[in-house]
Protein backbone atom coordinates (compact mmCIF):
# COMPACT_ATOMS: atom_id res chain seq x y z
CA UNK A 1 0.00 0.00 0.00
CA UNK A 2 1.02 3.25 -0.69
CA UNK A 3 2.63 5.52 1.64
CA UNK A 4 0.26 8.84 2.92
CA UNK A 5 2.43 11.79 2.22
CA UNK A 6 -0.10 14.15 3.42
CA UNK A 7 1.89 14.13 6.71
CA UNK A 8 4.54 15.41 4.89
CA UNK A 9 3.28 17.83 2.32
CA UNK A 10 4.81 21.23 2.14
CA UNK A 11 1.47 23.52 3.35
CA UNK A 12 2.87 26.54 2.41
CA UNK A 13 3.61 25.97 -1.18
CA UNK A 14 1.76 25.26 -4.45
CA UNK A 15 0.26 21.93 -5.10
CA UNK A 16 1.94 19.46 -4.99
CA UNK A 17 5.61 19.34 -2.73
CA UNK A 18 6.46 16.94 0.16
CA UNK A 19 9.33 16.63 2.45
CA UNK A 20 11.00 13.53 4.27
CA UNK A 21 13.79 14.33 6.39
CA UNK A 22 14.92 11.04 7.08
CA UNK A 23 14.63 9.26 4.16
CA UNK A 24 18.09 7.64 4.03
CA UNK A 25 19.92 6.48 7.14
CA UNK A 26 23.66 7.76 7.48
CA UNK A 27 24.83 4.62 6.39
CA UNK A 28 23.42 4.98 3.36
CA UNK A 29 24.43 8.11 2.80
CA UNK A 30 27.71 7.72 3.26
CA UNK A 31 27.62 4.36 0.54
CA UNK A 32 25.84 6.82 -1.77
CA UNK A 33 28.32 9.22 -1.40
CA UNK A 34 31.01 6.63 -1.64
CA UNK A 35 29.81 5.29 -5.13
CA UNK A 36 29.02 9.32 -6.39
CA UNK A 37 33.18 9.54 -5.71
CA UNK A 38 34.02 6.26 -7.10
CA UNK A 39 32.48 6.99 -10.33
CA UNK A 40 35.00 6.81 -13.34
CA UNK A 41 36.32 10.02 -14.36
CA UNK A 42 34.63 10.45 -18.00
CA UNK A 43 31.28 10.13 -15.73
CA UNK A 44 31.27 13.76 -14.44
CA UNK A 45 30.71 16.51 -16.68
CA UNK A 46 32.17 19.81 -15.16
CA UNK A 47 29.92 23.25 -15.71
CA UNK A 48 30.81 26.80 -14.63
CA UNK A 49 29.69 26.40 -11.57
CA UNK A 50 28.94 22.95 -10.88
CA UNK A 51 29.92 19.24 -11.80
CA UNK A 52 27.35 16.82 -12.45
CA UNK A 53 26.83 12.71 -13.58
CA UNK A 54 24.56 11.59 -16.02
CA UNK A 55 22.83 8.23 -15.49
CA UNK A 56 22.39 6.07 -17.21
CA UNK A 57 23.43 8.63 -20.44
CA UNK A 58 22.54 11.92 -21.39
CA UNK A 59 18.88 12.92 -23.58
CA UNK A 60 19.86 12.76 -27.83
CA UNK A 61 18.90 16.34 -29.63
CA UNK A 62 15.19 14.61 -29.25
CA UNK A 63 14.83 14.86 -25.95
CA UNK A 64 14.80 11.07 -25.79
CA UNK A 65 16.66 8.70 -23.56
CA UNK A 66 18.14 5.33 -24.93
CA UNK A 67 16.56 2.43 -22.78
CA UNK A 68 19.48 1.44 -20.26
CA UNK A 69 19.04 0.19 -16.94
CA UNK A 70 20.39 2.51 -13.93
CA UNK A 71 23.07 1.14 -12.32
CA UNK A 72 22.21 -0.99 -9.36
CA UNK A 73 23.28 1.87 -6.70
CA UNK A 74 21.22 4.20 -7.77
CA UNK A 75 17.78 1.73 -7.91
CA UNK A 76 18.75 0.58 -3.75
CA UNK A 77 17.84 1.84 -1.73
CA UNK A 78 16.63 5.08 -3.06
CA UNK A 79 13.98 3.34 -6.30
CA UNK A 80 13.91 -0.39 -4.53
CA UNK A 81 12.15 -0.12 -1.82
CA UNK A 82 11.28 3.35 -1.10
CA UNK A 83 10.34 4.88 -3.82
CA UNK A 84 7.98 2.10 -4.72
CA UNK A 85 6.44 2.12 -1.05
CA UNK A 86 5.71 5.81 -1.16
CA UNK A 87 4.33 5.19 -4.92
CA UNK A 88 5.08 8.46 -6.16
CA UNK A 89 6.01 7.28 -9.57
CA UNK A 90 2.50 4.97 -9.92
CA UNK A 91 0.77 7.43 -12.21
CA UNK A 92 4.17 7.95 -14.84
CA UNK A 93 4.84 6.45 -18.28
CA UNK A 94 7.30 3.95 -16.58
CA UNK A 95 5.90 3.55 -13.22
CA UNK A 96 9.45 4.21 -11.80
CA UNK A 97 12.34 6.65 -12.84
CA UNK A 98 14.48 6.26 -15.61
CA UNK A 99 17.04 9.43 -15.27
CA UNK A 100 18.96 10.34 -12.79
CA UNK A 101 21.59 13.39 -12.51
CA UNK A 102 24.31 13.58 -9.57
CA UNK A 103 24.96 16.88 -9.02
CA UNK A 104 27.70 17.74 -6.45
CA UNK A 105 27.55 21.61 -5.52
CA UNK A 106 30.73 23.14 -3.72
CA UNK A 107 30.29 26.20 -1.44
CA UNK A 108 30.15 29.02 -3.32
CA UNK A 109 28.64 27.64 -6.53
CA UNK A 110 24.72 26.86 -7.14
CA UNK A 111 21.86 27.18 -10.49
CA UNK A 112 20.72 29.66 -12.01
CA UNK A 113 16.49 29.92 -11.68
CA UNK A 114 15.13 27.10 -14.49
CA UNK A 115 12.06 24.72 -15.34
CA UNK A 116 13.32 21.19 -15.98
CA UNK A 117 11.19 21.12 -19.33
CA UNK A 118 8.61 18.59 -21.23
CA UNK A 119 10.91 16.31 -22.10
CA UNK A 120 10.26 14.71 -18.55
CA UNK A 121 7.35 13.55 -16.71
CA UNK A 122 6.10 16.39 -14.06
CA UNK A 123 7.63 15.18 -10.66
CA UNK A 124 10.95 15.75 -10.00
CA UNK A 125 12.37 13.40 -6.61
CA UNK A 126 15.43 14.86 -4.86
CA UNK A 127 18.00 13.10 -2.45
CA UNK A 128 20.31 15.63 -0.53
CA UNK A 129 23.85 14.08 0.38
CA UNK A 130 26.68 15.28 2.44
CA UNK A 131 24.87 18.88 3.86
CA UNK A 132 22.31 21.07 3.86
CA UNK A 133 21.44 23.29 0.96
CA UNK A 134 18.58 26.01 0.53
CA UNK A 135 16.12 25.70 -3.49
CA UNK A 136 14.90 28.70 -4.10
CA UNK A 137 11.75 29.02 -6.04
CA UNK A 138 10.59 31.34 -8.63
CA UNK A 139 7.12 32.35 -10.13
CA UNK A 140 7.67 32.34 -13.91
CA UNK A 141 5.59 35.30 -14.99
CA UNK A 142 4.74 37.23 -12.26
CA UNK A 143 3.22 40.98 -12.76
CA UNK A 144 5.85 43.17 -13.97
CA UNK A 145 8.59 40.64 -14.24
CA UNK A 146 10.78 40.60 -16.92
CA UNK A 147 11.83 37.61 -18.31
CA UNK A 148 14.60 36.69 -20.56
CA UNK A 149 14.85 33.83 -23.12
CA UNK A 150 15.05 30.53 -22.30
CA UNK A 151 18.43 28.74 -21.90
CA UNK A 152 19.64 25.52 -21.61
CA UNK A 153 20.46 25.14 -17.98
CA UNK A 154 21.86 21.94 -17.22
CA UNK A 155 22.16 18.56 -18.87
CA UNK A 156 18.99 17.05 -20.41
CA UNK A 157 17.87 20.43 -21.94
CA UNK A 158 16.41 21.57 -18.69
CA UNK A 159 14.61 25.20 -19.90
CA UNK A 160 15.96 28.29 -17.60
CA UNK A 161 13.81 31.56 -17.15
CA UNK A 162 16.05 33.92 -15.45
CA UNK A 163 14.48 36.59 -13.28
CA UNK A 164 15.39 39.80 -13.20
CA UNK A 165 18.60 40.59 -10.67
CA UNK A 166 16.77 42.15 -8.14
CA UNK A 167 13.94 39.62 -7.54
CA UNK A 168 13.78 37.98 -4.24
CA UNK A 169 12.63 33.90 -4.52
CA UNK A 170 9.04 33.48 -3.90
CA UNK A 171 9.44 30.59 -1.50
CA UNK A 172 12.43 28.65 -0.13
CA UNK A 173 13.26 25.14 0.88
CA UNK A 174 15.91 23.88 2.96
CA UNK A 175 16.65 20.12 2.23
CA UNK A 176 18.94 18.55 5.09
CA UNK A 177 21.28 15.69 4.33
CA UNK A 178 19.52 12.18 3.74
CA UNK A 179 16.10 14.70 2.92
CA UNK A 180 14.16 13.44 0.32
CA UNK A 181 12.12 16.70 -1.33
CA UNK A 182 9.26 15.66 -3.97
CA UNK A 183 7.67 18.66 -6.21
CA UNK A 184 4.61 17.52 -8.95
CA UNK A 185 1.38 19.03 -10.33
CA UNK A 186 2.16 22.79 -10.71
CA UNK A 187 5.47 23.00 -8.40
CA UNK A 188 6.69 21.60 -11.51
CA UNK A 189 5.37 23.42 -14.45
CA UNK A 190 4.58 26.83 -12.95
CA UNK A 191 7.50 27.49 -10.74
CA UNK A 192 11.58 27.56 -11.86
CA UNK A 193 13.72 27.05 -8.97
CA UNK A 194 17.52 27.52 -8.55
CA UNK A 195 20.24 27.42 -6.20
CA UNK A 196 21.71 30.60 -4.86
CA UNK A 197 26.07 30.81 -5.65
CA UNK A 198 26.98 31.71 -2.00
CA UNK A 199 29.19 30.70 0.37
CA UNK A 200 26.68 30.58 3.44
CA UNK A 201 22.33 30.21 3.38
CA UNK A 202 20.86 33.26 5.69
CA UNK A 203 17.80 34.47 7.01
CA UNK A 204 16.58 31.23 8.02
CA UNK A 205 13.91 30.42 10.52
CA UNK A 206 10.08 30.02 10.30
CA UNK A 207 9.47 32.77 8.50
CA UNK A 208 11.56 32.12 5.34
CA UNK A 209 11.83 28.81 5.31
CA UNK A 210 8.75 27.07 4.18
CA UNK A 211 9.45 23.33 5.31
CA UNK A 212 10.68 24.51 8.73
CA UNK A 213 8.18 22.32 10.53
CA UNK A 214 9.11 19.37 8.26
CA UNK A 215 13.13 19.83 9.25
CA UNK A 216 14.81 16.71 11.51
CA UNK A 217 16.97 19.34 12.71
CA UNK A 218 15.74 23.39 13.35
CA UNK A 219 18.39 23.73 16.40
CA UNK A 220 21.59 24.33 13.48
CA UNK A 221 19.70 27.34 11.77
CA UNK A 222 18.31 28.86 15.15
CA UNK A 223 21.07 31.56 14.06
CA UNK A 224 19.75 32.04 10.79
CA UNK A 225 22.75 31.01 8.47
CA UNK A 226 25.08 28.41 8.50
CA UNK A 227 27.97 27.86 6.09
CA UNK A 228 27.96 25.69 2.63
CA UNK A 229 29.48 22.32 2.64
CA UNK A 230 29.82 20.11 -0.76
CA UNK A 231 26.69 19.39 -0.81
CA UNK A 232 25.38 16.50 -3.22
CA UNK A 233 22.14 15.21 -4.85
CA UNK A 234 20.61 12.34 -6.65
CA UNK A 235 17.58 14.04 -8.63
CA UNK A 236 15.27 11.28 -10.11
CA UNK A 237 12.90 11.69 -12.87
CA UNK A 238 10.98 9.99 -15.62
CA UNK A 239 12.33 10.68 -19.18
CA UNK A 240 9.10 10.50 -21.36
CA UNK A 241 10.67 9.25 -24.97
CA UNK A 242 12.43 6.18 -24.97
CA UNK A 243 14.25 4.73 -27.82
CA UNK A 244 15.61 1.52 -28.36
CA UNK A 245 19.54 0.89 -29.56
CA UNK A 246 18.12 -0.83 -32.38
CA UNK A 247 15.71 1.82 -33.33
CA UNK A 248 18.49 3.97 -33.10
CA UNK A 249 20.90 2.44 -35.79
CA UNK A 250 18.12 2.08 -37.55
CA UNK A 251 16.99 5.86 -38.03
CA UNK A 252 20.94 6.89 -38.39
CA UNK A 253 21.11 3.95 -41.18
CA UNK A 254 18.20 6.08 -42.98
CA UNK A 255 19.70 8.99 -42.77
Amino acid sequence: MAFDLEAVRITALPEDAFYISDFITEGEENWLLQKVKSAPLPRWTQLSHRRLQTWPSALNKSNALLASPLPAWLRSPIIDPRFETLGIFNDAPHQAPNHVLVNEYRPGQGIMPHEDGAAYYPLVATVSLGAPIVLDMYHKHPQGDREESSTQAKAGRDVAGIPSPNRRPQYRILQERRSLLIMRGKMYTDLLHGIEETTSDEDLGPHSICNWELLREREPYQIGWYERKTRTSLTYRDVLHVVKMGNTLKFLGGR
